[in-house]
């Protein structure tokens, strides 16, 4: 549920403009001289948003230290439900079983589930098994020994987001599933040191992408991370591949996720008939780690870490 996908050059543009996204940002997004010549007003712009508006050209929202703190507390309590889980997935337990857990606990916290009824989903989180890319839907179906499963939770606490997921390994895992989850782990490590003020969006996929496709491993194109923590899906989009020094800048006030999706075969997805579920097109195995980012004046913070 975290993931949002990467819009094509001719869908609508991300930012609500109405016009392709060939023809709004995506020169932006792409890191164009057209776009770094965008970067002296940034400082306006962080200073609009931070008084709740959205800068009229970047849509960007970065948050004040009032909101970080909201979101940190989120970012915990998510951290929390996942560390809630460990010692608990094994052999026969239902994915609808650790759905309950999760939705029981989340209230408990006094918070709530932001997948559940998000554009109609149907369940308070999302489980991913072995060949499901992401936003897997829990069901009585019961995980067996070997499996792989991604748990990905975002409660809402006193109107903040927090965003992350973990793999879980069921017993006994095969040699090449546990390489796979982790190369995605160290993935996702990697690509949290690149964040850093005055970098770009595209150090961090780049890192990602190298260190996966040096392992004999593919990145997901079809899904990004993204910002997050006063609504559920925000800019800036952070793909998981790239090029160094490209894409949107990396500033202070930003809130967002780092999340890849590798696959043990090739990159391409497809969605099932529920209209949620994404599977690797070629049956491959695929693993994914999530974590929230807070942007510093001076580096990062993880702040579901």
């Amino acid at each position: 549920m975290n993931s949002t996908p990467a819009p094509g050059r001719n869908d609508a543009c991300h930012c609500g403009s109405g016009k392709k996204y060939k023809h709004c940002h995506w020169s932006a997004d792409q890191g164009s001289p057209r776009a770094d010549a965008s970067a002296k007003p940034i400082g306006r712009a962080i200073r609009a948003v931070q008084k709740g508006v959205r800068g009229r050209n970047n849509p960007v929202l970065f948050k004040t230290p009032e909101q970080v703190r909201g979101i940190r507390k989120a970012s915990r309590l998510a951290k929390d439900l996942l560390d809630l889980l460990e010692g608990r997935i094994q052999p026969g337990v239902t994915t609808l079983q650790i759905d309950q857990w999760v939705e029981e606990a989340t209230r408990a916290a006094g918070a709530v589930s932001a997948p559940l009824g998000y554009k109609g989903y149907p369940k308070n989180l999302c489980t991913s098994i072995n060949e499901v890319v992401c936003h897997g839907i829990p069901e009585a179906r019961e995980l067996k020994e070997g499996d792989i499963v991604n748990v990905d939770v975002t409660p809402i606490l006193d109107g903040f987001y927090g965003d992350s997921s973990r793999m879980f390994l069921v017993g006994n895992v095969s040699a090449e599933a546990r390489r796979l989850v982790q190369v995605t782990r160290e993935c996702l490590d990697l690509g949290i040191r690149q964040v850093r003020p005055g970098g770009h969006v595209g150090d961090i996929g780049q890192a990602i992408q190298a260190h996966a496709e040096s392992n004999g491993f593919s990145v997901v194109r079809d899904f990004v991370g993204h910002g997050t923590g006063i609504e559920f899906h925000e800019e800036p989009q952070i793909p998981h591949y790239g090029q160094r020094g490209k894409g949107h800048p990396i500033l202070p006030g930003m809130v967002f996720t780092i999340e890849p999706m590798i696959n043990a075969g090739k990159h391409e997805t497809k969605i099932l008939a529920d209209g949620w579920t994404a599977v690797t097109r070629d049956g491959s195995l695929s693993a994914q780690f999530e974590h929230t980012v807070y942007v510093s004046e001076t580096g990062v913070e993880v702040l579901t870490g």
